[in-house]
């Protein structure tokens, strides 16, 4: 149900096209998902990928910045980092999860859909 939101947009929403994109290399030009998916207690873990990912999500949504520009880049940049290395770091403190969380992160629903 990869990029269906609470609207009931199609199967092809923000979500899928932003991690599409960010397969793709086109990180800043994506669309916003509403959502940061939730990435402790994944087997397995949360790949530096998919850290790198959710801070860059989240540093876009909190700044409004859907493309950098000369003014917002370097700024941008480094948030992305630090939200980066404290994300890392908060999962690697945290206690084990009871339960996985319900939903996969974009990136391993976009590979787990099938090519076509």
């Amino acid at each position: 149900m990869l990029g269906k939101g609470k609207t009931g947009s199609s199967a092809i929403g923000p979500c899928s096209r932003y991690v599409e994109a960010t397969a793709r290399g086109e990180r800043e030009t994506a669309p916003m998902c509403r959502n940061i998916t939730t990435l402790r207690g994944l087997e397995p873990p949360a790949t530096a990928e998919e850290i790198e990912a959710a801070a860059r999500q989240y540093v876009r949504k909190v700044s409004g910045v859907q493309t950098t520009s000369a003014a917002t880049e370097a700024a941008f940049a480094v948030a992305v980092e630090r939200v980066t290395a404290a994300t890392t770091e908060l999962l690697a403190a945290l206690p084990p999860r009871r339960q996985p969380p319900r939903t996969e992160p974009p990136l391993r629903r976009l590979a787990a859909r099938p090519a076509g």
